[in-house]
């Protein structure tokens, strides 16, 4: 008995970083799809704010297509995805093209897991947005 009295610490300090790993691991995965569900928002934004900006007469309103590239540039230069590839999808449905009008900008994102896999019947993995704004 008097051979096994730092036997309990030193099993400790052999588990606790098998038990403290997937934690760590854990807080960094959720914190990086916060993250990106913010910058998801912020793009829907992004893309609403240029569509709804009346430019010069002769140019008008940003067309459809302008409006999905500013929020994929937007994603592009801000998402965290270390996978190529990533399923990004932007919808844009004009209530009309006139002053007071509504312009919805829906932003959809299929996160894949850095580090963690998580059943697909507890969370899917998709985050989304959807920002509505008046013409100018």
């Amino acid at each position: 008995m008097k051979h096994q009295r730092g036997a309990t610490a030193v099993e400790f300090a052999i588990i606790f970083p098998l038990i403290l790993l997937p934690l760590i691991f854990g807080i960094i995965e959720f914190s990086v799809i916060l993250y990106d569900q913010a910058m998801i928002t912020n793009a829907s934004r992004e893309g609403a704010r240029a569509g709804i900006i009346s430019r010069a007469p002769e140019s008008g309103r940003l067309a459809d297509e302008d409006i999905q590239g500013v929020v994929e540039w937007y994603c592009g230069q801000n998402l965290v995805s270390f996978k190529s590839g990533a399923a990004l999808s932007t919808e844009v449905q004009r209530f009309g093209n006139t002053f007071g009008s509504n312009l919805q900008v829906t932003v959809r994102y299929k996160y894949s897991f850095l580090f963690l896999t998580i059943p697909p019947q507890i969370w899917d993995g998709n985050l989304g947005a959807r920002t509505v704004m008046r013409m100018e």
